[in-house]
């Protein structure tokens, strides 16, 4: 047993609008952590407030009561150890793999040498070994994928943020990828140290996570926090999957 704190704590976070002066509510009363080598999925109905709720966690938005910290601080977009890889493949047209990759650590004002020596690590590492000269239109949407999870990579983040990362892309793509996260996780060398990801599918969230977190319709409150104790490779086919896959499902309905 450790007494070392959470990376992450959310802490009562709610999140509100106003439109046409009424409160509009998306979240409320949030709170959960999360420590190193947890693997955590959040699932939930849609407009339930997920996307905005990660969108706190690393920063780009603020709750409106209640806090976010990481590593005992209010996160911010420039918070280092964070980073997020988006739905969207935000890649930048004009740029090869490798710029886009190099973009965190060029805004950290990193020397070219080691944005470079950086930047060929997590290529390789994310399987696109070959193609760091190339221009996003030549990639296919899992290539594109993988860059942006290399850019992420690239700043060494202790914790790792995705935000539906895989719902764009074709059925063996995804898996694939899912299992590309799942070995970087696992390796001690590697970052992230700990992964927090927002999925509508909840087989994904059973195959991947060792806890999900499921949020109920707006405002959206936790209905459950549960701990998938399935080993490892996990078996779509086997019932317990199923039993995991059931359960949340009937929290969500």
């Amino acid at each position: 047993m450790t007494d070392k704190s959470p990376l992450l704590e959310v802490k009562d976070v709610s999140k509100s609008y106003m439109e046409n002066g009424k409160e509009f509510k998306v979240l409320d009363r949030i709170r959960f952590d999360l420590s190193e080598k947890d693997f955590v999925c959040i699932v939930g109905p849609s407009g339930c407030g997920k996307s905005t709720l990660l969108r706190m966690i690393v920063g780009l938005d603020k709750p409106t009561t209640g806090q976010v910290l990481f590593e005992g601080k209010p996160t911010t977009p420039e918070e280092p150890q964070v980073a997020m890889v988006f739905q969207s493949f935000a890649l930048f047209p004009w740029l090869t793999v490798t710029q886009n990759v190099e973009l965190g650590l060029e805004a950290r004002h990193a020397p070219p040498d080691e944005r470079h020596k950086e930047s060929r690590k997590f290529i390789d590492a994310v399987g696109l070994s070959g193609f760091e000269n190339a221009f996003p239109r030549e990639l296919s949407g899992g290539m594109k994928q993988r860059v942006g999870l290399a850019r992420a990579l690239s700043m060494e983040p202790l914790l790792l943020c995705m935000d539906e990362p895989f719902s764009s892309l074709d059925a063996l793509t995804a898996q694939n990828l899912r299992d590309e996260i799942l070995r970087l996780w696992t390796n001690p060398d590697l970052p992230p140290k700990a992964v927090l990801m927002v999925t509508h599918l909840i087989e994904e969230a059973v195959y991947l996570a060792d806890r999900v977190i499921v949020l109920t319709s707006r405002p959206g409150t936790i209905a459950a926090e549960l701990e998938i104790d399935l080993p490892r490779p996990r078996n779509r086919k086997e019932p317990e999957f199923y039993g995991w896959t059931d359960e949340i499902y009937s929290l969500i309905v």
